[in-house]
């Protein structure tokens, strides 16, 4: 060890500067990879270097065509009363379907009535203690969701609804 310090003494630098130098080379050679690769990633991933924008057939292969969503309110409110330890107990929800496709929905505005009577008979299904938690409420959800789309498949052909959501929920 005293003899490289010698050396260094003798060259003209301390032996810490010439580790600093080393050190800062090091750095800046990753620095420089890193930018390297970063800038082919990016070059490759632009199409080789092409910029301009793609054409309007290429685009509408490329990507799926994606629909403005359409609620549906479903009201009035539904209210179900439940009997829990000899006391009665209320619960009103409203509810609202999501769907994609306005066409659709149109043919299942139709069977509303058909659609209350499944969400009544749902509703009152339900135990009341387990509707007091999250995941009471998630279940109950899917429920939903399975049973509207059930009776959407049977009468339109299709699906049409994509999500039932909770606008309000209350328990008493």
């Amino acid at each position: 060890m005293a003899k490289k310090e010698a050396d260094s003494a003798a060259e003209g630098q301390p032996a810490g500067k010439s580790k600093l130098k080393l050190i800062i080379l090091i750095v800046v050679g990753l620095l420089l990879a890193v930018g390297l690769s970063i800038g082919g990633t990016w070059f490759i991933l632009s199409k080789n270097g092409k910029t301009e924008e793609p054409k309007h057939e290429e685009a509408a292969d490329a990507a799926p065509v994606h629909h403005a969503a359409v609620y549906q309110d479903l009201q009035p409110a539904f209210v179900v009363n439940f009997n829990v330890q000899g006391r009665t107990r209320y619960l009103q929800v409203s509810m609202a379907l999501m769907s994609r496709d306005a066409a659709g929905m149109e043919k299942l505005k139709v069977h509303v009535p058909v659609l209350r009577n499944r969400l009544v008979m749902l509703l009152s299904g339900q135990d009341f203690t387990a509707l007091q938690t999250p995941l009471g409420k998630e279940m109950l959800l899917q429920q939903a969701l399975a049973s509207v789309q059930e009776l959407a498949q049977k009468e339109t052909g299709s699906t049409v609804v994509e999500q039932v959501l909770f606008t309000n929920f209350v328990l008493q």
